[in-house]
């Protein structure tokens, strides 16, 4: 053979392997988002689930990690509990702060603290700030943006559709429209004046081990930061103060939890979201029928700071 034969053979051989692994990543791809169709409802059922009309009620039974299934979607469920669990640096490029899912949703959402399990039983889902109903995919997003101050992911991509893949496998046998009693929400209904310095006080006794003086934290999965610039943004659901009161309350300290009372719940949450954060910058084009009363932007962050911040115009919503 001589040298000009050899290399067409070569160049041959290099389109091959080049187009094998194109139609591959072409099939998982096709897969997962045949997968991912399967989830999808009809016009009916959406109204049924924001009708609040489940169907059963769901138990509480993760699966394990270890348990997911050889096939085209297994390496997209382990990189999509990755993204889930190590959110800051498997997505860095992405994310804004110190932060991962698992921050707020402990063990990748495998635990009871706000739980994930079964959550695409939820969606899709209708929210009050859109005043529309959404994807499990926007809902990500959402996240992204706000509680990670970052940016989405693009909507083809192999993130994205990862962490839909994971959610599914982790809400598998959790009928869509199901009740999950389970993942109820903690959001604190009526919220006392609260008292930002004996929440300081509370803070530095009992919190500053895992989430630092400065509230900078040590670590994403371990403390993470409560504010700061590496915290999230004050568009994100829990700098609402009803949603970081009852977050408190339900889950922390840990191994103490629920032990705090209503009003050392609320103190604690005023004092952690006075302090500076990054800011959302969309303030103006959120909740189409108004926003609740709770959300702590940074010109209420300042009032609180320079002491003229009026707490029952913050609680009005909440009595």
């Amino acid at each position: 053979m001589n040298i000009k034969s050899l290399f067409m053979s070569v160049i041959g051989i290099i389109i091959s392997i080049s187009c094998g692994i194109f139609v591959y990543n072409q099939f998982v791809s096709a897969t997962i988002d045949q997968e991912i169709a399967n989830l999808e409802v009809s016009e009916v059922t959406i109204q049924q689930v924001n009708a609040g009309a489940p169907s059963n009620k769901a138990a509480f039974n993760p699966p394990s990690m270890d348990d997911v299934p050889d096939g085209p979607m297994k390496e997209a469920i382990l990189y999509g509990y990755d993204l889930v669990n190590e959110t800051h640096s498997t997505a860095s490029d992405k994310v804004g702060a110190n932060l991962s899912c698992t921050s707020c949703h402990a063990g990748a959402g495998l635990t009871e603290v706000a739980t994930l399990v079964g959550v695409m039983a939820d969606y899709p889902k209708y929210m009050p700030r859109p005043d529309d109903i959404i994807t499990i995919e926007e809902r990500i997003n959402g996240c992204m943006v706000r509680s990670m101050n970052g940016e989405k992911f693009e909507t083809n991509s192999k993130e994205l559709k990862s962490m839909v893949a994971y959610f599914k496998y982790i809400s598998e046998g959790v009928e869509i429209g199901g009740e999950r009693p389970y993942a109820k929400s903690v959001d604190m209904k009526v919220i006392p004046t609260p008292s930002v310095s004996d929440g300081e006080t509370l803070y530095q006794k009992s919190c500053i081990a895992c989430h630092a003086a400065d509230g900078s934290g040590n670590g994403p999965n371990v403390g993470p930061a409560l504010w700061g610039d590496t915290s999230f943004n004050d568009g994100a659901g829990i700098a609402r103060l009803s949603k970081m009161a009852g977050y408190i309350q339900a889950y922390m300290p840990i191994g103490g939890e629920k032990s705090l009372s209503d009003q050392e719940a609320a103190d604690l949450a005023a004092y952690i979201l006075t302090q500076d954060r990054p800011v959302w910058k969309n303030h103006d084009k959120d909740w189409a029928n108004g926003a609740p009363s709770d959300i702590m932007t940074e010109d209420r962050r300042k009032q609180a700071q320079n002491g003229t911040l009026n707490w029952d115009e913050v609680t009005a919503g909440f009595k």
